[in-house]
């Protein structure tokens, strides 16, 4: 579904594919060539959120953008990159040709820069600053800037150094800041989404791109450049890619063996 948020509209390029399941809301650009898949949900609340050309989100990921009096975090994701099912990426700036693997999870004010990438269950924390062309292992930690790269165990020592609800609420710390930050974010939603209303149909920025015949072959796809990232999940995407151009192969010779 398509929302409008606080006057804001999305902003869909006609190339960009997005999945009837995918949820896009509020002050949103999505550039041509992208694909956002089912379940996908892309939402601006008081600070844009755009995405460049030929990016992938896959499903069930979240990007988030947020603004208010006190703070600003725009989402800014970068051409050619990947975001992994089930991610999380909120108030970040990502550069051209990143990776962002399943489950990782990208906080406020962090930043991935050109051609860096984080396995599977990665953590770009607040504020952090990824340089370009690293990478962070499954389940390790990136804090600082340039950030540290830390193992789980080591969590501890970064949750000493992250001053979160400082930076993320604008709120000291004490004894009762989790439940001051979550009232305060609860005023803040309902206001920021009082008005959201679902807008009929698809917007887009240029004019649809016409429709194949019934039974003509879609072209072949294109590859995103992420900088040769070696991930489990760019493994099984090449894998389906390879299966695909074999069943083609098959389809065009009426499903007989190939011979030599």
């Amino acid at each position: 579904m398509i929302y409008s948020s606080r006057t804001q509209r999305p902003n869909i390029h006609a190339d960009a594919y997005v999945a009837p399941s995918a949820t896009i809301c509020g002050d949103v650009t999505i550039a041509a060539g992208c694909a956002i898949l089912h379940g996908a949900i892309l939402v601006a609340e008081g600070a844009p959120l755009r995405i460049d050309q030929e990016s992938v989100v896959m499903e069930n990921a979240v990007l988030r953008s947020s603004g208010g009096s006190a703070t600003t975090f725009a989402l800014h994701l970068g051409a050619r990159c990947i975001v992994g099912p089930q991610a999380y990426v909120v108030g970040a700036t990502i550069g051209r040709g990143c990776f962002i693997a399943s489950g990782a999870k990208v906080f406020n004010g962090a930043t991935m820069e050109e051609g860096s990438s984080l396995a599977l269950g990665a953590i770009l924390h607040v504020g952090s600053r990824l340089p370009s062309g690293t990478h962070v292992p499954m389940q390790h930690i990136a804090f600082g800037d340039p950030a540290d790269i830390l193992p789980p165990e080591r969590a501890g020592e970064v949750h000493a150094r992250l001053h979160f609800f400082e930076t993320v609420f604008n709120l000291e710390a004490s004894s009762d800041v989790r439940a001051r930050a979550a009232g305060i974010y609860a005023a803040f939603l309902r206001k920021a989404h009082a008005q959201d209303a679902a807008i009929e149909g698809t917007l887009r920025t240029t004019k649809p791109v016409a429709r194949r015949p019934a039974g003509e072959e879609p072209p072949p796809q294109q590859q995103a450049d992420v900088g040769k990232v070696v991930d489990v999940m760019m493994l099984e995407l090449e894998e389906m890619e390879r299966r695909r151009e074999e069943a083609i192969r098959r389809q065009r010779r009426g499903g007989k063996p190939e011979r030599g």
